[in-house]
């Protein structure tokens, strides 16, 4: 069974329902206009258009029987999590979508549901993955933004959730955000093509240095987009560890307990991030339905990988072992 860790989904529901339950929600707007569907919290601007790709689920089957994909794990739309909520509408808000997700899901046994929590508080947030965890979701995925345009992912406030999901050994794949923060991406579709790993790399180089992966060891964290420049910059993040080691938890170390998603492209950038990460570390996504995702993402794991062993444990294996994948999943046909 080939699986693909890394798509995003908003189920349908959240559109059929949202009037029914806005008033749990009150900061959370929903505009539909000749530009489509778009979302908003708190008064601030309006998402992209949501694209009706990321609720078709019959597009999406076509495409994984085309790529020989046969289960995919499903997150949130990062733009859809709303992390700028007040925490109380926050949490509402995660417990809504979650229940719309589980519910389009249900039957869909090609499909592993990622929910997704509160962020903006470290104790609601603990609170949904207590729940969900139990529910038949595969982990959860995380932005890199705890607030939805700023904070940091080792904030104190953040440590409930960090020790809750240690504690229950969940997936954590981590993603980051939309809204990078740097003017000088405003050109050339930059935010897609380079500030979105530029942000990861800032998120996860904080939760290196600051030791959280040492901290809480039961984290199963997942980076998505091949970890972007981390797998590449560890030699320049362990020498300044050298330099002022007393200070910081060493890198390295917490480098050895990530995993990664393989949506790098490039073939030989592939074989680096396996050789870098290890083959027991590294699982095939495809970042689908957006258009910055890999159309045909074994492609590049196809070129490198040719043990049979390695190969199964990239596009099968490392999954099971990392995500609750449904246990009644099963191939199409």
């Amino acid at each position: 069974m080939i699986i693909d860790i890394h798509a995003h989904y908003l189920p349908q529901l959240v559109f059929d329902r949202f009037e029914r339950d806005a008033a749990k929600f009150p900061g959370v707007v929903l505009k539909r206009d000749d530009k489509g569907i778009r979302i908003g919290f708190v008064g601030k601007e309006l998402s992209r258009p949501i694209s009706p790709k990321l609720s078709n689920l019959a597009d999406r089957r076509s495409w994984m029987d085309a790529n020989a994909i046969d289960h995919q794990l499903v997150g949130a739309w990062m733009d859809s999590t709303g992390y700028e909520l007040p925490a109380e509408q926050g949490l509402a808000w995660s417990r809504f979508v979650n229940a719309c997700t589980l519910e389009n899901l249900g039957d869909e046994k090609r499909f592993t549901p990622l929910a997704t929590v509160p962020m903006q508080s470290g104790k609601l947030a603990a609170q949904v993955l207590e729940e969900v965890m139990g529910q038949g979701f595969g982990g959860v995925m995380i932005g890199t933004l705890p607030n939805g345009e700023g904070g940091n992912l080792d904030a104190p406030d953040l440590d409930p959730f960090w020790e809750t999901a240690s504690r229950l050994n969940a997936p954590v794949m981590l993603h980051p955000m939309f809204v990078c923060g740097e003017p000088r991406l405003g050109d050339y579709d930059l935010v897609n093509a380079i500030g979105r790993l530029v942000d990861t790399s800032i998120a996860v180089s904080r939760l290196l240095f600051s030791g959280h992966l040492l901290k809480y060891p039961g984290v199963k964290l997942v980076l998505s987009h091949g970890g972007a420049a981390l797998p590449f910059v560890l030699g320049r993040l362990g020498r300044h560890y050298e330099h002022y080691g007393d200070k910081y938890a060493d890198p390295r170390k917490g480098f050895e307990a990530l995993y990664f998603d393989a949506l790098v492209f490039d073939a030989d950038s592939t074989e680096y991030l396996l050789n870098k990460a290890g083959y027991d570390k590294v699982m095939m996504g495809s970042d689908m339905p957006f258009p910055a995702g890999d159309p045909h993402p074994l492609r590049p794991i196809d070129a490198v990988v040719k043990d049979e062993a390695k190969r199964r444990a990239i596009l099968e294996d490392n999954a099971r072992r990392v995500f609750r994948v449904r246990p009644d999943c099963t191939m199409p046909g």
